[in-house]
């Protein structure tokens, strides 16, 4: 299957300065994009979103990540699981309604993880969901490892993991869109860099303003070179552009910064 791979930021679909409150209108204008432009295609999509004011507000208001013991974590643990789904399920609804066939695939049972790392997936969900003309959808979520331990795996740490297995299982993954609320990634100058790549990434280039318990921008820029390095681009686009989702989906970049595949051998 040729796959393109859909991050719809936190800060994007969220007011990430006010705790679980999102924005329905660009949910919905994105879920409409979304569904006219994969089906002007031959690639499947596959959706992932941030939890914006919902899952990083219950983190920090817990101190989740502040505790080791899985007993002091678990009344953090649900709640941060309950905040990353209600905003999941809005966001699926939106696809629903705009036909767009959504198939969620949640982290905390897909998934295992420890320090932010995502260390094991099962990926059938998502390439079944795939070969049945879903659009699996996921997000950032709480998942435990072995001993019942919880740990926030973003949704890049989740996407990243998905392609290195549908990468290894022989699928093409044309590209990576990530949508947020700045036109791509900025240089020192504040400038839009028309294209990055790991011979100068700028300082600018950091964790979110606001609260973010994964690391925002930085954490997006340093998962497009990890892509770029499995030979797979990024594009990093301005999500409140109308139209920038649909037009992306169909192969055209509208502004933002596109991070190109590493070639081989190089």
């Amino acid at each position: 299957m040729d796959v393109v791979i859909v991050k719809l930021g936190g800060s994007l679909i969220t007011d990430k300065s006010r705790r679980a409150r999102a924005k329905d209108t660009t949910i919905r204008r994105l879920a409409a994009e979304l569904a006219r432009g994969a089906a002007h295609i031959r690639a499947r999509v596959v959706v992932g979103h941030g939890s914006g004011s919902f899952g990083h507000h219950a983190a920090t208001e817990h101190g989740l990540l502040d505790m080791k013991s899985p007993r002091r974590q678990a009344p953090g643990t649900a709640a941060v699981q309950r905040a990353a789904h209600a905003l999941h399920k809005r966001v699926a609804d939106a696809m629903e309604d705009a036909g767009a066939m959504p198939f969620s695939v949640l982290p905390s049972s897909a998934c295992g993880g420890r320090d932010g790392r995502v260390t094991r997936m099962d990926a059938r969900p998502f390439t079944s969901a795939l070969t049945a003309g879903l659009v699996p959808i996921t997000c950032g979520d709480v998942v435990l490892d072995a001993a019942g331990r919880a740990t926030i795996c973003s949704t890049e740490a989740v996407l990243f993991a998905l392609t290195k297995k549908l990468l290894a299982a022989g699928h093409r993954v044309r590209r990576a869109v990530w949508l947020g609320i700045t036109d791509g990634v900025y240089d020192a100058d504040g400038q839009t860099m028309s294209t990055l790549d790991a011979t100068h990434v700028p300082d600018v280039a950091r964790g979110a303003e606001t609260t973010d318990v994964t690391g925002g921008m930085r954490l997006r820029v340093d998962t497009t070179l990890k892509l770029a390095r499995l030979g797979v681009e990024s594009w990093v686009m301005d999500g409140r552009t109308v139209g920038a989702l649909e037009a992306a989906l169909r192969g055209h970049r509208t502004g933002g910064t596109r991070v190109p595949a590493k070639r081989s051998g190089r």
